[in-house]
Order: structure tokens, then sequence, then C-alpha cells
């Protein structure tokens, strides 16, 4: 991420994405709090964004689009229970991200197939990049 901003952005999408189901999971809030350190979001920061999420910044590059939302995607699955309301949202956040639905759903797939729900960052390229032509 090039800046502070952005990295709380970011952030802030994440957390307000983990609590669409209503609640938010310890293995949830464990995700979170290592996605904070990778971002250099000091801690009374991440706390404060619990309770006032900030202004989202759009995401300019599309590699950088992608991953965050297999960010999110993994935030999804942490904490193994899938709501229909968070596979409603993921998508939705994927379309208005601008990224190909088709790629949305290769991935979601073959997360969901995925023992440990990740898949090869190869895969995820490809998975957005084949539609291009």
């Amino acid at each position: 991420m090039n800046t502070r901003e952005e990295r709380i952005s970011l952030l802030s999408e994440m957390i307000a994405f983990a609590i669409v189901d209503g609640e938010l999971h310890d293995s949830e809030y464990d995700f979170l709090a290592i996605v904070a350190e990778e971002l250099a979001i000091e801690k009374e920061l991440f706390l404060e964004l619990f309770k006032k999420r900030a202004a989202i910044i759009p995401i300019q590059s599309e590699h950088q689009r992608v991953m965050q939302f297999y960010r999110l995607a993994l935030l999804m699955h942490v904490d193994n229970v899938l709501h229909e309301r968070e596979i409603k949202m993921i998508n939705e956040i994927g379309i208005k991200m601008g990224l190909n639905p088709m790629g949305i759903r290769k991935t979601l797939k073959a997360m969901e197939q995925s023992p440990n729900r990740m898949v090869e960052p190869a895969f995820l390229i490809c998975a957005f990049e084949e539609q291009h032509n």
C-alpha cells in the first residue's frame, strides 16, 4: 500500500466485512490483528476502527484490488462459518472494485474446494487475468 490513509482504508473495509454477519469471531479478530500489524497500523488505531469506519479510498492498481479481495475472502473463511450475507457481500465488493465476475467466482470456488481455503498466487493472478483478452 502506498499511503497510511490507504492502509487504514483497507483495514477499515476488512473490519466492516468481518462484522457483516452480526458478530466478530475470535479467529476473525486475530486475522484482522495480523493484517493490521502487516500494514503497520498501531493497536490503538486498530481498535478505534471497530467503533468508527475510516473513509474508503478506491484502490487504483488491479493487482492490489485482487489482493484485497483475496484478503476479504480469507477473512470470510477464517471462522469456518459461511453466512449467506458474507457470500453476497464479497461478490458485491468484488464487483464494486471493478474485478471480473468470472475471476471472482473462480477464486471463491477454488477456495471452497481447498482444504485450507487458500489458493496459490499464480492461480489467483490467472483467474483475474484470464478475461483480459
